[in-house]
């Protein structure tokens, strides 16, 4: 069974500390919201855990099965069952979606994967994705929507198949079918080959969609409060201020916004 453990991570950017000592467990098989105002650290997290050498880690651990993540390159990470759905994916023109993936899946094979189950594989995925059939010879997110950049995050992770999926405001950019459609697939992933899943999201709607086993918020660079999906339904009703008040924290406002449900704010959330 896949456990990724984070212990007392401190974590800066640029000489300033985001993260101050931050520990966390996810186990194969939980799904972890994790919540949490703009600027108190959910995305320097899972950066961190990934490899961003932007991020400089000073104190603390990871480790994935028993073994050293901070010993290992990026790609290294990645072959060893970590996988980051980005909130910004690049555009990388001249490589199609079909041969960065391919060369993906065979950087964790000792054999190469047939050309065609390979084939086969792509195409019932992008079918399950309700995404556009001419995707696999389109250019890795070149002339993409929002919502089809996030879309073509979840097709890497089902075919890459990871063991530890992070997803970074993967909703984002998706109108109220697209998140169907990317939750569905998340939970039936989940169905078949259990994984380990943190999920950063300001939406409550997303949230209620995966069905959390674990939530989480991140004040000021640390989890200060855990618990089940009524996590999720309290700070969806009640914001973050009685956090401040029940644990004594000052909550970093970057940016005014809260989970919210997502028909309180698909207007702005087009571009499937």
């Amino acid at each position: 069974m896949s456990c990724l453990k984070i212990d007392n991570l401190h974590v800066d950017v640029e000489g300033k500390q985001i993260l101050k000592g931050l520990t966390l467990e996810i186990n194969e098989g939980e799904t972890h919201a994790l919540m949490g105002p703009n600027g108190n650290g959910k995305s320097t997290l899972l950066a961190a855990i990934m490899g961003n050498p932007k991020y400089h880690i000073s104190e603390g651990s990871i480790t994935l099965d028993g073994k050293d993540v901070l010993a290992m390159e990026v790609d290294e990470r990645s072959k060893a069952g970590l996988f980051l759905g980005m909130q910004y994916p690049s555009e990388i023109s001249g490589v199609t979606n079909s041969d960065f993936l391919r060369a993906a899946i065979n950087a964790r094979r000792e054999r190469p994967i047939p050309l065609f189950s390979f084939i086969k594989e792509m195409e019932k995925t992008i079918k399950e994705m309700e995404m556009k059939e001419d995707l696999a010879h389109r250019f890795l997110n070149e002339g993409f929507s929002g919502g089809e950049k996030k879309r073509n995050e979840i097709v890497q992770m089902k075919m890459l198949k990871p063991s530890i999926a992070m997803l970074d405001e993967i909703d984002s950019g998706l109108d109220v079918d697209a998140l169907k459609i990317v939750a569905n697939a998340i939970l039936k992933m989940q169905e078949e080959k259990p994984m380990g899943l943190v999920v950063v999201s300001h939406y409550a709607r997303f949230m209620q969609l995966l069905k959390p086993t674990h939530a989480h918020v991140l004040v000021d660079g640390r989890i200060v409060v855990s618990g089940g999906s009524e996590l999720v339904d309290k700070i969806d009703a009640q914001g973050y201020d009685w956090i401040e008040k029940e644990y004594q924290v000052h909550v970093v406002k970057e940016e005014k916004k809260r989970v919210e449900l997502l028909s309180q704010c698909g207007a702005s959330h087009k571009g499937v």
